[in-house]
């Protein structure tokens, strides 16, 4: 049976999501796009995500693959798609790519957001973390340049998981402020479950001197998660960009 496979690219606003998986008796992305993909290809489709993303955290891009046993035209999938997903889930592309691609284990890096709003703003109350405190964004970017030269982020892990090692290649992690907001920045090869949460607490401590350098330093090799106390909310998280070589969507003879 010919089998054409596709990356869907999209974007979605987790606030009322249990998170990207599905799970039993509980809402998420991944079944909304299973059932809106399934209605459009007319037989049940399964999907695969690029990762996951926790309870009321949102993604800004989003891959997924899945196949379908006919071409599919781009403009007309993604047009009845948003058609039938609700609004807080879009469609922004369709890409057909080799049969054996997979949006997960084909992902070079990942990137993340965290997004803090400095004063009340009405327009950011779902989507960033108010944050009252006066923080010293020097100290936490030298706390977050400690993060490059470790790859066992275990202290930054939710306890119950099912991973067989904690080992990631963090690439880039940094703060910049932008008028009233705080943004940091990080890109990794895999991330562990409540590891950018997790960092982002702990590194606001770092900026309010709850703890100094040394002390992050300490809670990074201590292998921990108790040491690590503190974690940002879900809804000032965004997964921001995956990234894949350039090779797998390039129009090739299938």
């Amino acid at each position: 049976m010919i089998k054409f496979r596709y990356f869907l690219e999209l974007a979605y606003k987790g606030t009322r999501y249990h998170g990207w998986q599905i799970q039993k008796n509980a809402h998420s992305v991944q079944a909304e796009l299973e059932n809106a993909i399934s209605i459009i290809l007319g037989q049940p489709t399964s999907i695969m995500g690029s990762g996951r993303t926790d309870t009321g955290v949102h993604a800004s891009q989003q891959f997924v693959h899945f196949d379908a046993q006919e071409e599919l035209v781009e403009k007309d999938f993604i047009k009845k798609l948003n058609a039938i997903i609700p609004k807080d889930i879009s469609g922004y592309s369709l890409k057909r790519v080799h049969e054996d691609a997979h949006t997960r284990f084909d992902a070079l890096w990942r990137s993340y957001v965290y997004k803090i709003s400095l004063r009340k703003n009405p327009f950011e109350q779902e989507y960033s973390w108010l944050f009252h405190k006066n923080v010293d964004i020097e100290k936490m970017n030298e706390a977050a340049s400690m993060l490059l030269r470790y790859e066992d982020f275990q202290c930054f892990s939710k306890v119950r998981t099912d991973v067989t090692h904690f080992n990631c290649k963090i690439k880039e992690a940094y703060w910049e402020q932008i008028d009233q907001q705080l943004l940091f920045h990080i890109t990794a090869n895999r991330f562990l479950r409540g590891m950018v949460r997790a960092i982002v607490g702990t590194l606001t401590n770092v900026g309010t001197d709850k703890l100094s350098i040394d002390q992050f330093v300490d809670i990074l090799e201590s292998k921990d998660r108790t040491q690590a106390k503190s974690s940002a909310p879900a809804h000032g998280l965004y997964l921001c960009k995956i990234i894949y070589s350039e090779n797998l969507f390039k129009s090739t003879n299938f």
